[in-house]
């Protein structure tokens, strides 16, 4: 048994250290002989501006309970298990926002929303269900600041067996204890400490244009960028095929292009043309801040305009430019027009947003 549980702990070091999983202990303490491990996937925390987010806590070691618990039951030591296919948002809206006393919780994601599986076929209707009940639940959790550990789990066999359980006990109105038995959730590790400077690294590559015979006066510049990171409620579920995996392809395969005309004298164009893949784009552009922070004057000033490629991977062959400066723009007009000419070509059609950006506004997007 002793050699069980070292091999146990030591397992959960390591696969905690490389893949920042955890796993959750399910064990029966009514019977003390039953017990089954689960991958699980700890909600968010950061700062930005110094307000933290998320939730700072991650150790539980709280009985189980579902969402059909009696009115006026007392949860600070029940961890709430919700399968979000069942989710009641406004019964998650009220702890959140009113900070009632909690354990924790434990959403159960539907298997069709592992990245293995494909979710094709009759899943498609019921993943786009259960996708927009997601997000909505993200928006809620990642903005507000928990006092409680919240955790995300993929549904299976066992888990589901042991919420049916969980279930039928509540049921009776009778919550589960020490002394009445019934399913604990144990993750026993240590809490998380806030990372004082976190590493930003950012990548940048430049193409030289050509200068005119005589021309003394340093060219201007056209800066590409894009954000190659993404973000999630829980960071070890984050997928970002088009937030913004789709940018960063679309910056690398200009790149590519741009360094073949350039590479030969009569095709290389007036421009300078500096290309920068930055990191930090969900909190509030961290990575992109410092980018800018390198550059010294001159090349800050040579800068016409900026390209961000950000989410292009378009369903329904439509791209839209989102600027903040009027769409009289001269600058603005010009790309504007490139685009659409080009578009037309191929079978796509390009829109303009004009949005006000508050720079002072500490909230990322």
């Amino acid at each position: 048994m002793a050699h069980r549980k070292a091999r146990e702990r030591d397992m959960l070091d390591s696969v905690y250290s490389m893949l920042a999983l955890v796993f959750i202990l399910v064990a029966c303490v009514e019977l003390c002989d039953a017990a089954t491990v689960v991958d699980v996937y700890r909600l968010i925390q950061y700062d930005i501006s110094g307000v933290p987010f998320g939730s700072r806590l991650a150790s539980l070691n709280h009985h189980a309970g579902s969402l059909h618990f009696s009115p006026g039951a007392d949860l600070s030591r029940t961890v709430v298990m919700i399968p979000v296919r069942e989710l009641n948002i406004s019964f998650v809206t009220e702890y959140v926002s009113r900070k009632h006393p909690l354990g924790g919780m434990l959403f159960l994601l539907p298997e069709i929303f592992r990245l293995e599986n494909g979710g094709g076929g009759k899943d498609v209707r019921e993943k786009e269900v259960v996708k927009n009940v997601l997000l909505e639940l993200e928006k809620l959790l990642v903005h507000a600041k928990l006092p409680y550990p919240v955790y995300f789990a993929f549904e299976n066999d066992e888990i589901d067996a042991v919420l049916d359980d969980v279930k039928k006990n509540d049921a009776t109105g009778q919550p589960a204890t020490a002394t009445t038995g019934g399913y604990k959730l144990v993750i026993p590790i240590a809490e998380p400490k806030k990372v004082a400077s976190p590493t930003i690294t950012n990548i940048q590559g430049w193409l030289q244009g050509l200068k005119a015979d005589g021309d003394a006066n340093q060219l201007p510049t056209i800066a590409i960028v894009a954000s190659y990171d993404t973000f999630g409620a829980a960071p070890a579920l984050s997928v970002g095929s088009d937030s913004n995996g789709s940018g960063v392809v679309a910056l690398l395969e200009v790149a590519r292009l741009f360094s073949l005309l350039y590479s030969n004298p009569k095709t290389r164009g007036r421009y300078n043309i500096l290309f920068g893949l930055t990191s930090g784009g969900p909190y509030n552009y961290n990575g992109t801040h410092k980018w800018l922070r390198s550059f010294d004057q001159r090349l800050r000033e040579s800068i016409d305009y900026a390209i961000c490629l950000n989410s292009v991977g378009s369903w329904n062959n439509e791209l839209w430019i989102h600027v903040s400066k009027p769409p009289e723009n001269a600058y603005i007009k010009q790309i504007f027009e490139g685009f659409t000419n080009v578009a037309e070509e191929l079978g796509f059609k390009v829109g303009l947003k004009h949005k006000k950006i508050n720079i002072s506004n500490p909230r990322f997007r």
